[in-house]
């Protein structure tokens, strides 16, 4: 048995302490939001919080991370109001968006630790990869939420997750509600 908190929340593991983070998270707790990409560290897709460090969690044998705090993208905030995510919408940063929870938990991760990084600094530490090449943008959005970090910046939230699409176009003007034919 393996024992640590996921997102604020005690777990209990019953599985080998060999398995990897990724498949703990994503099998065991249902928390799909960390993707499996690459299974060897390389891309980041897997990215999460151990103990305020930028793990790549396919790497990560659960019995080497005993009683450590463990954040994963749907523990930094389910209502997409963490100032990283809300930066991420402002900057049209996700594309096809299967990187971006990772992307989003190192920059959390690397403004936990400096809230105002340098653009050297962020394309130091954000190793991710991104098929779609969003890298301009990912600098941009992560010193934004950085400001808003620091207090210097309020970026407004976007439509709620689970919204109905009638309701989200009146709350961002830029989206058409679907014809009742289309749905």
């Amino acid at each position: 048995m393996t024992r640590f908190t996921v997102n604020n929340q005690p777990v209990e593991y019953r599985i080998d302490p060999a398995t990897p983070l990724l498949w703990a998270l994503r099998d065991a707790s249902n928390l799909t939001g960390t993707k499996f990409g690459c299974g060897t560290g390389q891309c980041g897709a897997c990215t999460v919080d151990v103990d305020g460090q930028a793990r790549r969690s396919c790497r990560v044998p659960i019995g080497t991370i005993e009683g450590s705090y463990v954040t994963t993208i749907e523990g930094l905030s389910r209502e997409r109001s963490h100032a990283v995510q809300l930066a991420f919408i402002a900057e049209s940063v996700p594309q096809c968006g299967f990187c971006i929870p990772g992307m989003i938990m190192a920059a959390s991760v690397l403004l936990k630790k400096n809230a105002a990084p340098s653009e050297e600094l962020i394309r130091a530490s954000i190793t991710n990869l991104c098929r779609c090449g969003i890298y301009p943008r990912l600098v941009e959005a992560i010193q934004r939420a950085g400001r808003a970090t620091r207090g210097e910046e309020i970026i407004p939230a976007g439509a709620r997750p689970g919204i109905d699409p009638g309701d989200a176009a009146r709350v961002v003007p830029a989206l058409v509600a679907p014809k009742l034919s289309d749905r």
